[in-house]
């Protein structure tokens, strides 16, 4: 049986050249017997992209496939390593049957983007599928452990890589954004670390972890992917499974078929012009400028959680291609009272954030978050607190 699991990673691991990934030639049938590991070799191609500002890829790249130097690691040979790839395939094809195909299809809207990104650096493209396996290409996932985003990032490393988290945006949401912090993230990882599978671990686990155990149990040793495996026991359980899930996963994600899913459709890759918004919003009046459903405006601009523009400043906002002029024209004609109200509400004695979000309309959880100073249980008379009030529209529609 054993025998029969190491048969089959390797001949998954080796069809990955169909979609790019190319692995290591020549290997053994078996893994009792591997053949030389010859050193990978990366062509680095121009890519044909097309940028937003801020370097947002949004065209997959062009020009031959390029080694992959995650798979093309001499780790894959090893038949532990295998047997653990194997259980995650198990796991892919099996338990997680109800949402695979969610996830394939989801990552066709956001594939070309991270493809691209990874090209310009001629990062691994296998590197794809992580999203894959962290959020199942959600840009609204979150981690029990506070995680967000496609990427999973915390907190601190969003904003260390330049992404606001803040009361009113969380660009971890941001799928064009994330992206690039991600993979600079990865980038500057792998440097560090000078081996991908090490890299991924501190992606995972986080970097000063990975340094405080490769200084206590392999002091003197070279990183290399080998190490990251003969240290698997000091990893964290999630930490010592990643690499084995993600190798699993880009099995199952390149052959479908074979693994018992139909060949997916993936969704469409988002296209949207930016517009200016001068002042806070609401997403039913951002709608109706732009002419289409709700939905459309929170699909494109995840990171505007609480369902406005940001009160205090104008915010580029992703509107679907070719509303652009249109949107302008109509939200220059609704009145400035008609698109959001800010209230600011004195305490009184005995009031609570409850009994203000009662009196207005709103949640507790929009209170907190427009006043991220405020300590609720320590509401201080006279203070002033911040409320996003949406005003009646009545006699607006710009749909008909």
């Amino acid at each position: 049986m054993k025998r029969s699991i190491s048969l089959l990673i390797s001949a998954a691991v080796a069809s990955l050249t169909t979609a790019g990934c190319s692995v290591i030639g020549g290997s053994s049938p078996t893994p009792s017997a591997p053949a030389p590991v010859p050193v990978p070799t990366v062509r680095v191609l121009p890519a044909n992209l097309k940028a937003l500002p801020g370097a947002i890829y949004l065209t997959p790249p062009e020009g031959e496939a390029q080694v992959d130097r995650l798979l093309a690691s001499p780790v894959m040979r090893n038949p532990e390593f295998q047997a653990a790839v194997g259980r995650w395939v198990d796991y892919w094809q099996g338990p997680a049957k109800p949402w695979f195909p969610v996830f394939l299809q989801r990552m066709g809207a956001f594939e070309q983007t991270v493809d691209s990104a990874l090209s310009v650096r001629s990062m691994p493209p296998s590197l794809r599928y992580v999203p894959l396996i962290e959020s199942g290409y959600s840009t609204g996932a979150q981690s029990h452990a506070s995680a967000v985003g496609m990427w999973q990032f915390m907190s601190g490393t969003a904003r260390e890589f330049g992404m606001e988290v803040g009361a009113f945006v969380d660009e971890r949401r941001n799928p064009y954004m994330a992206t690039e912090a991600a993979v600079d993230f990865l980038d500057e990882l792998n440097e560090r670390f000078s081996s991908w599978f090490l890299a991924l671990a501190a992606y995972n686990g986080g970097p000063n972890r990975v340094r405080r155990i490769l200084r206590a149990n392999a002091p003197l040793a070279l990183p290399s992917d080998s190490l990251f495996w003969a240290l698997r026991a000091h990893w964290p359980r999630e930490t010592q499974e990643f690499v084995p899930k993600l190798v699993g996963a880009i099995i199952v994600a390149q052959n479908p078929e074979r693994y018992g899913y139909a060949t997916p459709v993936g969704d469409p890759p988002l296209t949207f012009d930016m517009v200016t918004v001068p002042e806070a919003t609401t997403f039913d009046v951002l709608a109706g400028a732009a002419e289409v459903d709700e939905e459309e405006i929170r699909r494109l601009n995840p990171e505007l959680f609480r369902g406005f523009t940001p009160p205090g400043s104008s915010y580029l906002l992703r509107v679907p291609a070719g509303r652009a002029e249109r949107f302008s024209k109509n939200y220059a004609a609704i009145p400035a009272s008609e698109r959001m109200a800010i209230v600011e509400h004195a305490v009184v004695s005995g009031e609570t954030l409850s009994h203000i979000a009662r009196r207005y309309g709103v949640s507790v959880s929009d209170l907190e978050a427009a006043n991220p100073d405020i300590r609720p249980k320590y509401l201080r008379i006279g203070a002033n607190v911040t409320v996003p009030i949406t005003l009646a529209r009545g006699g607006v529609d710009f749909c008909h």
